[in-house]
């Protein structure tokens, strides 16, 4: 793969990085987790977490070559507490696939240790519902002895 990856580079072709993916496929999962939307006049539109705890922007006219396409942020947005940026050349089917993983709700399993101290008091600790635990149901009793007359067939 990456024989195939340094001769499609070398070459100039880009047919590795080739990606028919809309751009709104990054973004319609946002849209869709009720981010809200800014369009600036720069050619710059802006995604924002309700919380506000995530950015995402995404330029859709370039104004320079090294200027990234997507970048994204969390935080402030003078010191946020984490940062990616991808480039012109980041086909728009990664994008999506980073922005769709920022807004799952699934649940991630980390120990202490693995998170950045800086990052820690951000955190939060889900809470889960205990497993419910299945009983052996016995057999329901014999109803009681009845005394007296009865009529039996």
């Amino acid at each position: 793969m990456v024989d195939l990856y340094l001769e499609d580079r070398q070459s100039g072709q880009g047919r590795l990085l080739e990606d028919n993916t809309p751009a709104q496929e990054a973004y319609t999962q946002l849209l869709a987790r009720g981010w809200s939307h800014q369009v600036k006049t720069d050619g710059t539109q802006f995604f924002r977490d309700s919380q506000p705890l995530g950015v995402v922007q995404h330029r859709y006219a370039l104004i320079g070559t090294d200027t990234p396409i997507w970048a994204a942020w969390g935080g402030p947005a003078r010191e946020p507490h984490w940062r990616a940026r991808f480039s012109r050349g980041t086909p728009t089917t990664l994008a999506a696939a980073f922005t769709t993983s920022l807004v799952s709700t699934e649940l991630v399993s980390r120990a202490v240790k693995d998170i950045p101290s800086q990052t820690r008091r951000h955190l939060y600790v889900a809470a889960t519902t205990p497993a419910q635990q299945t009983s052996v149901s016995s057999p329901l009793p014999p109803p009681p002895a009845r005394h007296g007359p009865s009529r039996a067939r």
